[in-house]
């Protein structure tokens, strides 16, 4: 098991970075909330990983913390939630946010997430529920509203962060993601850097 890597971050795309280490350069996937917290390409990147062995393929997983390691494996222990729908959790809701739909059973909060239905959202509640202390996850007071919500309004700063660690300067990375949010109030975090995305492109 690969538990963690540090190296020289040489791409940063979407939903996965290159982090080269001894000379070798290694593909993780990463989600949005990671993605937002990584360092410049060229910088010194350290993320914990957990590496995924299929019959065809071996695919590595990076986080931020140790606390979204967890949840994306607690979310890949319920049956029907495969990596790419984890991710996607993991993209949309903070581990904090997605303890705290679970602990309140918010299975409507968790079907908003891209790809996830509400009969898999309310198979992670009920297969979930009693094992978020054993895995360290807390649910925070502060969490109690969607990742791409804030005070009433789209939480763009999120998008931002993540367009400028994509390369973009700040402003037009701000000025994009709040475009993008206010087309879309209600998209998922990863909706709306795609659509950031396309107004930067335009």
């Amino acid at each position: 098991m690969i538990a963690s890597v540090r190296g020289t971050l040489l791409e940063k795309e979407i939903d996965h970075v290159v982090v080269e280490v001894g000379g070798v350069g290694l593909r993780i996937a990463v989600s949005l909330h990671t993605l937002a917290q990584l360092p410049p390409v060229g910088g010194s990147a350290f993320l914990r990983t957990h590496l995924q062995v299929r019959e065809d393929a071996l695919t590595l997983f990076g986080f931020a913390s140790d606390e979204e390691r967890s949840a994306f494996e607690l979310c890949t222990s319920v049956q029907g939630i495969g990596a790419k729908i984890a991710m996607s959790i993991l993209s949309s809701l903070a581990p904090a946010e997605l303890a705290l739909a679970i602990r309140n059973e918010d299975a409507l909060r968790l079907k908003k997430v891209p790809g996830v239905g509400m009969k898999t959202a309310e198979r992670l509640v009920l297969e979930l529920r009693d094992k978020l202390d054993r895995a360290g996850l807390t649910p925070m007071p502060s969490a109690g509203k969607s990742s791409v919500a804030k005070s009433g309004d789209p939480l763009a700063s999120q998008v931002s962060s993540a367009l400028v660690n994509l390369g973009y300067r700040p402003a037009e990375a701000e000025r994009a993601a709040e475009a993008a949010a206010g087309m879309a109030p209600q998209a998922s975090v990863a909706d709306l850097l795609k659509r950031a995305l396309r107004t930067l492109a335009e």
